[in-house]
């Protein structure tokens, strides 16, 4: 006989993945305070009290990131304008490596924003229509395709069309070190416009679970992809399954669980709600993609905050954490920030790659 158990009385790991979620959300508030009071000294011109500008910052600059990693694979330095950003890039593609695309559904609060009002909407469809809303497959589909276009653009753009001068040179401009000041100044005056695209996105989510990290996420592409490589997947045993269907039907990401012996799925962020609602003893477990031995539910949260903040450590040790930018630096390129621009187009790109050739012959 199946030993059946009530499983749903005792589901620590979601407790335990609430907890981490609200733990980053109060860092990314505190980072919030820390450089609106850097932004203020800033805007004072150097006469108020100075605060330092906080390295968890570059946290929310991934494409400045990803081309620090790639200048780091093909130079082996270190570049200084945002160090902390690559070594949480790192950090965040390690726990994909290991626990799939648990960073979306652990640690990214724009993840947790997204669950939340994916929560509330489920409870009202639940209510009116008795069940959740899906996207139709026919839009499903395409819809998920954007996502991966967008990580193609990034990527072409960065690894394919840039010289290695090219981008140093953009890595050492005025626009990479000032990046962070200019997207606070993005969303402190916002315009109708974005605030109108945020708004739609919040009713998205609401109506379609997780629109934002489904559908348009470059960088849920990119740790969706790393999720495949990882070593351990959620397992269900077919011989103990009582096919109740609880698994699918807790699945934020819609993924079958019930169908499949081991759920290889881009979507998958090891959130564990499939495995908390199955009622059954060792039927749906995370375990190893060549192995019979199941990874303890317990040791979920400690292998991620574990692997995160031993990186992010190794950063702050080597002295590769806080940026070589002076206040004095930092002071100048604000007061033309305005005039401070960006690469918009291949063209710019090209035009990049021609200044970096010349600052190069010329040095």
């Amino acid at each position: 006989m199946k030993k059946i158990i009530n499983k749903n009385l005792e589901k620590p790991i979601q407790k335990y993945r609430l907890y981490i979620q609200l733990f980053f959300v109060a860092i990314v508030l505190w980072i919030g305070v820390e450089f609106y009071l850097f932004t203020t000294f800033l805007e004072s011109g150097g006469i108020s009290k100075f605060y330092e500008r906080p390295p968890g910052v570059e946290a929310f600059l991934p494409i400045s990131s990803l081309m620090s990693m790639y200048y780091f694979l093909v130079s082996g330095e270190i570049h200084s304008a945002h160090p902390a950003g690559l070594f949480i890039f790192i950090a965040i593609l390690g726990i994909s490596f290991v626990f799939g695309k648990s960073f979306c559904s652990w640690v990214c609060p724009i993840g947790f924003i997204s669950e939340s009002l994916g929560d509330f909407g489920e409870k009202i469809q639940k209510k009116l229509f008795k069940k959740r809303i899906k996207m139709p497959k026919l839009l499903d589909y395409p819809l998920r395709s954007l996502k991966y276009l967008l990580l193609g653009f990034f990527v072409y753009s960065i690894f394919f069309t840039m010289t290695t001068v090219a981008l140093k040179h953009f890595l050492d401009s005025s626009y990479n070190i000032i990046s962070d000041v200019k997207m606070y100044y993005f969303f402190v005056n916002i315009s109708r416009f974005a605030l109108i695209v945020i708004a739609a996105l919040f009713v998205l989510s609401i109506v379609f679970r997780n629109f934002w990290c489904r559908y348009l996420c470059p960088y849920g592409a990119l740790l969706g992809f790393f999720s495949l490589l990882s070593p351990l997947k959620i397992k269900r045993n077919k011989e103990s399954c009582i096919d109740c269907n609880l698994c699918a039907k807790a699945c934020p990401s819609f993924i079958k669980v019930d169908k499949v012996s081991t759920v290889f799925s881009d979507e998958c962020s090891t959130c564990m709600s499939c495995v908390d609602v199955c009622p059954v003893e060792n039927t749906l477990e995370l375990k190893p993609v060549l192995g019979k031995n199941r990874f303890p539910k317990k040791w979920i949260a400690a292998g991620i905050l574990g692997i995160y903040f031993l990186i992010l450590s190794v950063g702050i040790f080597s002295g590769n954490w806080q940026n070589k930018v002076s206040k004095e630096e930092y002071l100048e390129l604000y007061k033309d920030i305005n005039s401070i621009g960006h690469i918009r187009s291949s063209n710019d790109i090209d035009r990049l790659n021609q200044e970096a050739l010349k600052s190069n012959q010329e040095k």
